[in-house]
């Protein structure tokens, strides 16, 4: 059974501290406990894994390596259709834009499959 006497120790200090400062420090003596609480809890369960050697599930990346594409595909799409529907017309107008959505759909898809 891990050692809880940190935790105990956390406890009570909080209990006095709370009996010395007033009620109105309640809600923040709580909140500090629960962060220590939180802390001890995960770096229990870090440790846990560790010994099973278990790898703790990737973390889902999030939308912002997209953005820098979106812009650029805007950037680059506004003046490439002007060229495009003024030298090809219609025809030249829908190569440009099948083209920048494959690049846009290929970099999301490479950025998804990323570990």
């Amino acid at each position: 059974m891990p050692d809880t006497s940190p935790l105990r120790e956390d406890l009570q200090a909080t209990l006095a501290a709370r009996r010395d400062l007033g009620p109105e420090y309640e809600s923040a003596l709580v909140d500090s406990l629960v962060e220590r609480l939180d802390a001890t809890i995960a770096a229990r369960v870090h440790a846990e894994l560790q010994m099973r050697g278990a790898v703790p599930p990737k973390q889902k990346s999030s939308g912002n390596a997209m953005i820098p594409i979106a812009l650029g595909s805007m950037g680059i799409g506004i003046p490439l259709t002007a060229v495009a529907a003024g030298t090809a017309g219609v025809v030249g107008l829908m190569i440009a834009w099948v083209s920048i959505i494959v690049i846009n759909v290929a970099a999301a898809t490479a950025i998804m499959r990323r570990p």
